[in-house]
């Protein structure tokens, strides 16, 4: 590393010394004035693999003419992306969680390898920004993160469409609500075109959190894809970042404690999804930031949901930035004293200097983000359970839930696949508690969201009766009486391993319980008989991730104590 700071001082001085590497540069066509140049790596996310990321080109097209405009010389490379939203249900689902690991690892492999002085990423898929951040965090060269931007909502029959329409609609289909025309039309129209899933769901709740913490330019994180104002965005993103080298402004010095409460308040504010808890901790496990699963519960008690946001509220996006954005909402807080006003944000101003001129209440022409006084819920959504189901802690989403209370029997399924058919052959009934397992990030591997038994409950009228625990994940789209990231997960011996079919299960939200109503002496006779399953890959991707991961409770991280 030292060798590598020498080399960032260096280029910013001019003092680059003469050598044959520099052939090579002049290949990719820099010029004598170049090399006292910074020299920033745009790492960008491009793929057609899927509509939240085929926009990204052409923004790093803009990014490198910003960077050429400020003074900078920028090298392009390229990293990866796994679309949940089509991955969703299948085997390949257990990737998405390993890509934000992947995504970290290759940008930070070529921003070293090559010694770069400074990094834009841009991303936009869940994972991509998650990804991004923990590189950034790993490496602590000036850096700055641009948000591709979200899709804009579909439309069917007079209704706002986004990507969770079509899962939930398979539900309707199969409990016979409505027909193969009118499922078929919702597919065709959920996704009209660029830019990541529309809802609160998580790319919208990481982009907006970035935002938050400084890392990316304020309004950036809410913009659509196809709009005009995204491209403007990414060049100004380049000349802050451009400031930021000359000012050797870090990521350790936004990375703070402070950014990290700031994020999770919005993130309540505005209803996000439930896996920001495991990228947040993640992100300040990296970073060297004392952060747990417990101070998500802590923020939570004071900051209210004031958005009126999918998947459990009526808008996306794109509707919150024309109401004002994530700005807004932090003012909001800000004026409320849940915001730490003098945290540095990559502007190279605080917060609070970049929210002077914003509004401290919301427009009246809008009923997007609600007055302080008149909140969607007076406390937050993400909600830390724990209990002899959950001893390091289990994360619960229970804004729009009927009935936060639920005991009933225990429904076991030892995959997704298996619980989703149960769910569409109508054999789940009211007052059932769904359990998958092994589906946790060793266990898996790879932690897969559940949208699909998720959305077939919703469809099939079930959402508000049935609950459903799991050692997986949920999409950001998910809503209802349903409790992720139990851990210790079944694959390492946590207790819901131990859950027989027919026990009797309580998930009480006011109370924060997940709870096995099964007695310590039960529990120990079926601990002593249980054995750990044989890890279902022994090569490639998985079986390293499965064999190098963390508890959900930290963060799902691979590089933890490795030394």
């Amino acid at each position: 590393m030292s060798d590598q700071n020498n080399r960032r001082s260096q280029a910013i001085t001019g003092g680059v010394q003469r050598s044959p590497n520099r052939a090579m540069l002049r290949a990719v066509g820099f010029g004598d004035n170049d090399f006292s140049k910074p020299i920033v790596g745009l790492a960008n996310g491009f793929s057609t693999v899927t509509p939240c990321n085929m926009g990204i080109g052409k923004l790093a097209e803009k990014a490198e003419v910003g960077l050429r405009q400020a003074g900078a010389m920028p090298q392009i490379f390229g990293t990866i992306t796994i679309s949940d939203g089509i991955s969703m249900g299948t085997e390949g689902m257990k990737f998405s969680l390993v890509s934000r690991d992947v995504i970290a690892d290759s940008i930070e492999t070529v921003c070293q390898g090559q010694s770069l002085d400074a990094v834009l990423a841009i991303g936009g898929c869940d994972k991509n920004m998650p990804g991004a951040m923990i590189a950034i965090a790993r490496m602590n060269i000036p850096s700055i993160f641009v948000y591709g931007g979200t899709i804009k909502p579909g439309h069917y029959n007079g209704e706002d469409l986004t990507v969770v329409s079509s899962f939930e609609a398979v539900g309707q289909f199969s409990a016979g609500k409505i027909d193969e025309e009118t499922l078929t039309a919702i597919e065709k129209n959920a996704c009209p075109g660029a830019g990541s899933c529309g809802g609160m769901f998580t790319a919208n709740t990481m982009s907006s959190a970035f935002e938050a913490m400084g890392m990316s330019l304020p309004y950036s994180s809410t913009m659509a894809a196809e709009d005009e104002e995204k491209a403007d965005s990414t060049v100004e993103s380049a000349k802050y970042l451009v400031e930021a080298i000359k000012a050797q402004l870090l990521p350790e010095q936004i990375l703070t404690r402070e950014a990290f409460e700031n994020a999770i308040s919005v993130i309540m504010a505005v209803g996000g999804s439930t896996n920001s808890v495991l990228h947040l901790l993640a992100i300040a496990n990296t970073i060297g930031v004392p952060l747990t699963i417990d101070d998500f519960e802590i923020i939570r008690g004071r900051v209210p949901v004031i958005c009126d946001l999918k998947p459990s509220g009526r808008y996306v996006a794109t509707d919150l930035h024309r109401a004002g954005g994530i700005p807004q909402v932090m003012k909001m807080l800000l004026k409320q004293g849940l915001l730490h006003g003098d945290a540095m944000t990559i502007t190279g101003k605080t917060v609070a200097e970049n929210l002077a001129d914003i509004s401290e209440e919301p427009r009246s022409d809008q009923d997007v983000i609600r007055p302080w006084d008149n909140p969607m819920y007076k406390q937050g959504h993400l909600a830390i359970l724990k209990g002899n189901l959950a001893s390091e802690g289990a994360v619960a989403k229970i804004s729009g839930v009927k009935n936060p209370v639920i005991t009933g029997p225990a429904r076991v399924f030892e995959a997704e696949e298996e619980c989703l058919k149960a769910i569409l052959d109508g054999k789940i009934q009211a007052g059932d508690v769904i359990v998958i397992r092994y589906e946790g990030p060793k266990g898996g591997p790879g932690m897969r969201e559940m949208l699909a038994p998720t959305s077939a409950i919703i469809g099939a009228g079930l959402g508000d009766s049935v609950g459903l625990i799991t050692d997986g994940r949920f999409s950001g789209g998910t809503y209802g009486m349903v409790v992720g990231h139990v851990a210790p997960e079944a694959a390492v011996g946590g207790t819901i391993g131990l859950v027989q079919e027919g026990d009797s299960i309580t998930i009480d939200a006011p109370q924060r319980l997940l709870q096995l109503n099964v007695s310590d002496e039960e529990l120990e006779t079926r601990r002593a008989s249980w054995k750990a399953p044989e890890p279902r890959y022994k090569r490639g991707t998985l079986a390293k991730y499965a064999k190098l991961v963390s508890s959900s409770s930290l963060g799902a991280v691979t590089d933890m104590n490795l030394g």
